[in-house]
């Protein structure tokens, strides 16, 4: 017995139901393609601080495991606000992030009282990309050869002596800031648009102190160009082992890192957020990706989506006394 023939009913039935299905299976052969086009990391600072050397070496590695260009394009300005603010309005699907800092999605909001963006709800966490060791390097000829020098000129000729760091509310400020309150010590406070141009009046001598980031400072320390007093974190850091730390020094509780995490604008799809969540994360647990960034003297992170959601609010709390006590603004 044959089949029976369509009807020309069942026909409309069929053409019907196609016309519901079609926009769902497109919106997923969409996100099941991601990423179908190049995809853009936005730097909040200029090319050649440890914001821009991180970004483009997990850039690099992301552009091979997803088979589509990674960019990265920097955007200066207001001290990363620019930038964050840019990505936080871009379309939501993935394909446009930022490579935040402790300052565009932690400090910024406690020193300016207009922002553009809000660096919680305005963006979707990815991961952190790493935690750089900030040191304490004079130049020398600022004739210290100690943490307790430093302290003992700074007493004697109160905010005469300048100190660089990459931007108002830079991680770099706010470690001098705290090394400040912890000290009872005052210094001038020189702000450039990003830590490279810091570094070039830095290794002339017209700005002698800072709080930098090791990566950027590293081959100038080991040139001798510039002294390391210090290191900021809680243990001495195996690239420069013979560095003691804050504490050591004999500045009491003294920990300050630079830290930088890559975060998506708000809404951004969850498959496209779990893919690059999942291979950013699995970069930076390669042990090629970990020697290089222990190379450049920063540690990878190890925060991916609610953890670095997690680890941003109790950054934005700890340097809220810290900001305060400072009197650091935008608005002064």
């Amino acid at each position: 017995m044959s089949a029976p023939s369509c009807t020309r009913r069942d026909i409309l039935r069929s053409l019907a139901a196609a016309c519901v299905l079609g926009p769902s299976l497109a919106r997923a052969a969409d996100q099941d393609a991601f990423p179908s086009k190049p995809i853009r990391m936005i730097v909040p600072f200029a090319p050649g601080g440890s914001t821009d050397v991180l970004t483009r070496l997990i850039g690099a590695q992301l552009s091979g495991r997803l088979k589509q260009p990674v960019t990265v394009e920097n955007r200066t300005g207001a001290s990363g606000n620019i930038a964050a603010d840019y990505v936080a309005k871009s379309p939501p699907d993935g394909y446009t992030l930022v490579m935040g800092s402790i300052g565009t999605h932690a400090t910024n909001p406690l020193i300016y009282r207009d922002m553009p963006y809000d660096p919680v709800t305005d963006f979707a966490p990815i991961a952190l990309a790493g935690e750089v060791t900030l040191v304490l390097v004079v130049h020398p000829d600022l004739k210290v050869q100690s943490v307790k020098e430093l302290v003992q000129l700074l007493k004697s000729r109160p905010g005469s002596i300048s100190y660089a760091s990459g931007g108002v509310g830079a991680s770099q400020h706010l470690a001098a800031e705290l090394f400040k309150y912890s000290t009872q010590t005052s210094m001038l406070h020189v702000p450039y648009k990003g830590s490279a141009g810091a570094l070039v009046d830095l290794v002339s001598g017209r700005v002698p102190v800072m709080f930098a980031d090791l990566p950027l400072v590293l081959p100038n320390i080991q040139s001798g160009a510039l002294r390391a007093l210090a290191v900021c974190d809680p243990v001495r850091n195996a690239v420069i082992p013979e560095v003691m730390t804050m504490q050591q020094a004999g500045v009491a509780d003294y920990v300050a890192t630079a830290w930088y995490a890559l975060f998506a604008p708000a809404k951004t799809p969850a498959d496209p957020l779990q893919i690059l969540q999942r291979n950013v994360s699995a970069i930076l647990h390669e042990p090629d990706t970990i020697k290089s960034i222990q190379d450049i003297g920063a540690k990878p992170g190890d925060a991916v989506g609610d953890k670095l959601r997690a680890f941003q609010l109790n950054e934005i709390a700890r340097w809220k006394t810290v900001v305060k006590v400072a009197g650091i603004s935008m608005d002064n």
